[in-house]
């Protein structure tokens, strides 16, 4: 068996895992919301009516008042996590909303000029193609805040009619060489997960120099042929 048949099936095998996994991470979210969420929102039900049948003792109102502020935080990690698992705006509102949040949110935690650009319309890819675009967002803006020290990030998708692709540049500091195009994944795990999924895909990742200063990450796939 020659080596690249071996490389093949162990892309596809990488592929298959991955497909599994997001299914797997789907699974656990969707359980978590349905299940731990709405006991968590029931619970928060009962200590509000539990609170307004309280003597009105400053000790208990006080405890009353402590325990609601837990049940919120537990309530607002269970979503972080779920989140984190699966991003359900990417399900039922699409690539562009997932995205645009994904992208705001970033700029107000890391206080940096994040900007969106993206098509007029929803692009008409398959959901893994999506997945695969999300996912490489998230790794870009992760790399950013972690190395890049930049001041102003862009993530900008290109919906052409046989592919779509996806840029995140920053005006950071740039890339040590080696840089991952010329082949050093070592300290790009993630980056690397997101490489083999699009090649999986028929598609491709390069990490470059955005001109003279900071870093472009640039994911192409193609798009299956339409019957």
């Amino acid at each position: 068996m020659s080596a690249n048949t071996d490389a093949a099936e162990l892309r596809e095998l990488l592929g298959y895992v991955n497909n599994c996994w997001d299914e797997e991470r789907r699974a656990l979210s969707r359980q978590m919301h349905d299940s731990l969420g709405s006991s968590l929102t029931a619970l928060t039900m009962h200590l509000g009516l539990l609170t307004a049948k309280l003597p009105q003792e400053p000790a208990l109102l006080d405890r009353a008042a402590q325990m609601k502020n837990l049940l919120h935080n537990i309530i607002e990690a269970n979503r972080g996590m779920q989140h984190k698992l699966w991003n359900d705006k990417l399900e039922f509102l699409g690539l562009r909303v997932a995205l645009g949040e994904l992208v705001a949110q970033f700029g107000a935690e890391h206080l940096v000029k994040a900007h969106c650009s993206l098509p007029d319309d929803e692009p008409a890819c398959p959901r893994a193609h999506r997945v695969v675009l999300l996912r490489a967002a998230e790794e870009g803006l992760r790399n950013v805040a972690t190395h890049a020290r930049a001041s102003k990030v862009d993530v900008i998708v290109d919906d052409m009619e046989d592919s779509i692709a996806l840029v995140v540049k920053d005006d950071g500091i740039g890339l040590r060489p080696p840089t991952v195009a010329d082949g050093d994944w070592q300290e790009h795990h993630g980056l690397r997960m997101i490489r083999e999924r699009a090649i999986f895909l028929g598609g491709s990742l390069l990490l470059a120099a955005n001109g003279n200063q900071g870093a472009m990450l640039t994911v192409t796939l193609p798009k299956p042929p339409t019957s």
